[in-house]
């Protein structure tokens, strides 16, 4: 996996979008290479934090902010009120390279999605969101979680790196 550095210099959207596509692919770049035995494996004391359970996770992070939310969409996701951490369960049948294959699917239609930045919808209720808000929102959830892919990359086989 190649990542392009962020442009030092860009406008709002160029940069936020560049920072963006930077932390998916660290998302990638940090479960290249794994088994799907050792993405599942939880090494970490909640049991729900597994690499394949981060891949899983951001993907419908992704769906939830651009298609739920911005676009309108029904939501697609697997967590329900009853079930809220099913984003992170991994089922029989999931391998890394599916949820790989479904989160570079999921970016791409983010991507699609994102318009004008000013763009302003209805959240929960009588609240309204921006775009502008959501994109920063998805950089640091997908930051956070690269972090995440990090410590549990160390702790599976001692892999460090940026």
């Amino acid at each position: 996996m190649t990542r392009t550095a962020p442009p030092l210099v860009a406008d709002e959207r160029a940069t936020y979008t560049a920072l963006l596509d930077y932390l998916r692919a660290t998302i990638e770049l940090k479960v290249e290479g794994l088994s799907d035995d050792d993405a599942t494996r939880a090494v970490l004391p909640s049991k729900l934090t597994t690499a394949a359970g981060v891949v899983k996770h951001v993907r419908w992070m992704e769906h939830h902010w651009f298609e739920v939310v911005l676009a309108g969409r029904e939501s697609r996701a697997p967590y329900t009120m009853e079930d809220p951490d099913a984003d992170w369960r991994i089922e029989p049948g999931e391998t890394l390279a599916g949820l790989l294959a479904d989160y570079r699917r999921q970016c791409e239609t983010s991507r699609e999605i994102l318009g004008d930045l000013d763009q302003v919808v209805p959240f929960r209720g009588d609240r309204e969101v921006s775009a502008r808000w959501v994109l920063a929102h998805v950089v640091e959830e997908t930051g956070r979680h690269a972090g995440q892919l990090d410590v549990v990359r160390e702790l599976l086989d001692g892999a460090t790196g940026d």
